[in-house]
């Protein structure tokens, strides 16, 4: 009896303190949850670095285009800038005054082997090859092979039509374009349109005939006398009488303004009625349909 008694005694003393020690550790847990993590006054290396790496970044991505310098290596780019070159030029040149232009550093024989050969074949240039002591040259082939105020008449008089050539197409390979056609204008031997906008030359016509007479020529006094017996109409009125007599309508003829006769009323249509399905309170119900609005 006394050994039972001496059991559950110890069992009791095992039970209290394994309590105890569960409270404590539930204390100290929500005590270590609800105490605020002490932060470093200073931010830390890692953090830095990667901020540093960052501007370097964006401090190294450059937005704007490179400027054209004339230095590209590659031969289609040299191509265009010797198309570019020839078209500023009024005379031939030879293909040292090319090269020259270019400019390209370290460049080998093959390499000038290889862009001679494309300037010969290019189809905006024109290949003048060697003459007895003249060189071979290059020139710049333009829409219309005119380079020269002689050689603009010329051309003008060989059109078979009178559709007239436009003048940014004779720029195209004549700088001195403008300044030659208002020269020959001035002359009377070309006839010029302009733009409104600048004034400047649009299109040019030769002011020959076919055989060489003037467009300007002298009429002959049989034409003269003809002309000045027609007789128009003293005032604009009967001029527009006689249009109409005629069947042509004048541009000064007064327009009729349609008279408006106001908003159109808008008919309002009878609201049409549903499918009927109370047919049995035919005697009880009543119609109202009447007395709509």
């Amino acid at each position: 009896m006394s050994s039972l008694q001496a059991s559950m005694n110890a069992f009791r003393g095992e039970l209290s303190s394994s309590a105890s020690r569960v409270s404590n550790q539930r204390r100290t847990v929500a005590a270590q949850s609800v105490a605020p993590t002490p932060r470093s006054s200073t931010p830390s290396a890692g953090h830095n670095d990667l901020k540093r790496k960052r501007q370097e970044s964006s401090q190294s991505i450059v937005y704007s285009q490179p400027a054209d310098t004339d230095t590209g290596k590659s031969l289609m780019t040299q191509t265009f800038y010797v198309v570019d070159y020839l078209k500023g030029k009024d005379k031939p040149v030879t293909f040292d005054d090319i090269w020259r232009h270019l400019s390209i550093q370290g460049a080998d024989a093959q390499t000038y082997r290889h862009m001679l050969h494309i300037i010969k074949e290019h189809a905006k240039v024109e290949y003048i090859p060697k003459s007895g002591s003249l060189p071979e040259t290059f020139r710049f082939r333009p829409i219309h092979d005119v380079r020269s105020s002689d050689e603009l008449l010329r051309y003008l008089r060989r059109q078979p039509t009178a559709q007239g050539i436009s003048v940014k197409e004779l720029k195209d390979g004549w700088p001195g374009a403008v300044k030659a056609i208002e020269q020959l204008e001035e002359e009377g031997k070309i006839l010029v349109t302009r733009n409104r906008k600048d004034d400047s030359p649009r299109m040019v016509w030769s002011n020959d005939l076919p055989g060489g007479a003037k467009i300007n020529t002298k009429i002959d006094t049989d034409f003269q006398a003809m002309w000045q017996k027609i007789r128009l109409p003293p005032s604009e009125i009967e001029l527009r009488k006689e249009l109409e007599k005629a069947g042509l309508v004048p541009t000064s003829r007064i327009k009729e303004v349609m008279k408006s006769t106001g908003k159109k009323e808008r008919k309002k249509t009878a609201r049409r009625g549903g499918r009927t399905t109370n047919t049995h309170m035919a005697g009880v119900l009543r119609d109202y349909s009447d007395r709509r609005k």
